[in-house]
């Protein structure tokens, strides 16, 4: 059970945050069914813990001082049914990879953030979904509803954030047991690409370079130079703070300092169409010691940045508060200037990453949703030509990807064609970079990283 602190404290947030507007949020059919899934959550115990989201602000910090970049990935939407062994290593050696090339090639400290163990919940632009003349309430995530589209099956039911809390614990363990058994050994670099990425392009690149890591280790290794940071990685949780009943039921006080953590992941964001100053998300995230991402599109002005630093962060604490923007490849160069020439002005000591996803998504003659990879790679690289032209920090990626060899995203090295696109188009919302996309782009970041430093 909750201890009395705990207790206080959920009845406080309750209050203040249900008071304010709250968007995005399903309309349960049985309040008494909500009561016994809170109930449930509240009595579980913290799935990370607050000492752990301390050592990632510090972290943080280090981006927000240029010191460090910001590797974030994982699925668009989690499902239950990806809860798996071989899913979880999968994800883990995309990033991984990743975090090879972005510290090999670059030479810069890389942050590891996975979007894992609680993204089951998806904002939706529609409430409802309209096929063949039958409508239905929209897929809010396996935390809220079914993807399949039944009756049945679209019904909000609370009991699934219990479900979502024990997938999210079991991606940890999994996550937790490949990063302390071995599998995250720098020495194991060629065995992070055994598989369909070997004879991609990225891959075959991916293979040179881990032929000179291993020389570099064969010296460490020759000269007596051994250490544990070699055998294993930090790997932090993160998720949108969007279900706000799952996010309220598990923020507890920490005994160390008696300050509010919200347990469910390390790291959480609110997103762009729940950022509202006077609203329930941006209410929460206030009042949590988390480190805290906010998204911000094209439309977003400088006043309206400070205005959610000042919410978010009034202490100017280095490590507390991300910018992640979303602008899209047509827009990032014109709409990310002001933004950042405001916030230094100000002294903002924000880290700044780039979600180079959410801004380029269309829909193919096939009807499937999907990006251009050429997109992607293009706001990327305008996120890095507007921060070497302020002399500011580019501090990180955001990214949507799987491990596995998905056609969701056209184009890349190893190209995915529009009418490809349904081989394997396998995303419950919206499309990710497979793994060869994925280390094409850590590739082009690492050099993008080594015209900046």
């Amino acid at each position: 059970m909750n201890s009395p602190e705990d207790l206080a404290l959920y009845t406080e947030l309750t209050e203040a945050v249900g008071a304010l507007p709250a968007g995005q949020q399903p309309e349960w059919p049985e309040p008494g069914a909500v009561q016994d899934a809170v109930a449930q959550l509240r009595a579980m115990p913290p799935l990370v813990f607050a000492g752990e989201c301390d050592v990632l602000r510090e972290r943080l910090a280090a981006v927000s001082r240029g010191e460090a970049f910001v590797l974030q990935g994982g699925d668009c939407a989690e499902t239950f049914a990806g809860v798996s062994a071989d899913n979880v290593r999968n994800k883990l050696k995309t990033l991984l990879q990743m975090a090879v090339v972005l510290t090999y090639a670059a030479s810069v400290p890389v942050v590891k953030i996975g979007r894992l163990a609680g993204q089951y919940a998806k904002p939706r632009s529609k409430s409802i979904e309209t096929r063949d003349g039958v409508t239905l309430p929209a897929f809010r995530g396996d935390i809220v509803n079914d993807f399949e589209f039944t009756p049945d099956a679209r019904v909000p039911d609370p009991h699934r954030m219990v479900r979502a809390y024990h997938a999210s614990s079991a991606t940890l363990n999994l996550t937790r047991a490949f990063v302390g058994g071995g599998f995250a050994d720098l020495h194991q670099v060629h065995a992070w690409n055994n598989d369909f990425v070997r004879t991609s392009p990225a891959g075959q690149r991916y293979e040179r370079l881990a032929r000179r890591l291993d020389q570099a280790l064969s010296f460490m290794r020759a000269i007596d130079v051994d250490t544990e940071q070699l055998r294993t990685v930090e790997l932090y949780s993160s998720h949108e703070a969007l279900l706000l009943d799952y996010e309220l039921a598990l923020t507890r006080i920490d005994s160390r300092t008696g300050a509010p953590y919200d347990v469910s992941g390390h790291y959480v964001w609110i997103g762009e169409r729940t950022r509202q100053l006077d609203g329930a998300h941006l209410e929460f995230a206030s009042r949590i010691r988390n480190p805290i991402g906010v998204k911000v599109g094209p439309t977003t002005t400088p006043d309206e940045l400070l205005a959610l630093a000042e919410k978010l962060d009034p202490n100017r604490e280095p490590g507390r508060l991300t910018f992640v923007t979303r602008m899209g490849a047509g827009k990032i160069r014109d709409a990310l200037p002001a933004l950042i020439q405001k916030a230094t002005a100000d002294g903002l000591v924000a880290s700044w990453i780039c979600d180079p996803m959410h801004g380029n998504t269309y829909e193919a003659p096939s009807g499937h949703k999907t990006r251009r990879f050429d997109d992607v790679v293009d706001e990327v690289r305008g996120f890095f030509e507007v921060h070497r032209s302020l002399g500011t920090h580019p501090g990180g990626i955001h990214v949507e990807l799987t491990g596995d060899d998905v056609t969701e995203c056209v184009g890349g090295g190893d190209p995915i064609a529009e009418d490809g696109l349904g081989s394997r188009y396998e995303t419950v919302c919206d499309p990710r970079l497979n793994r060869t996309q994925s280390l094409e782009l850590a590739f082009l970041v690492a050099e993008l990283l080594e015209s900046t430093t």
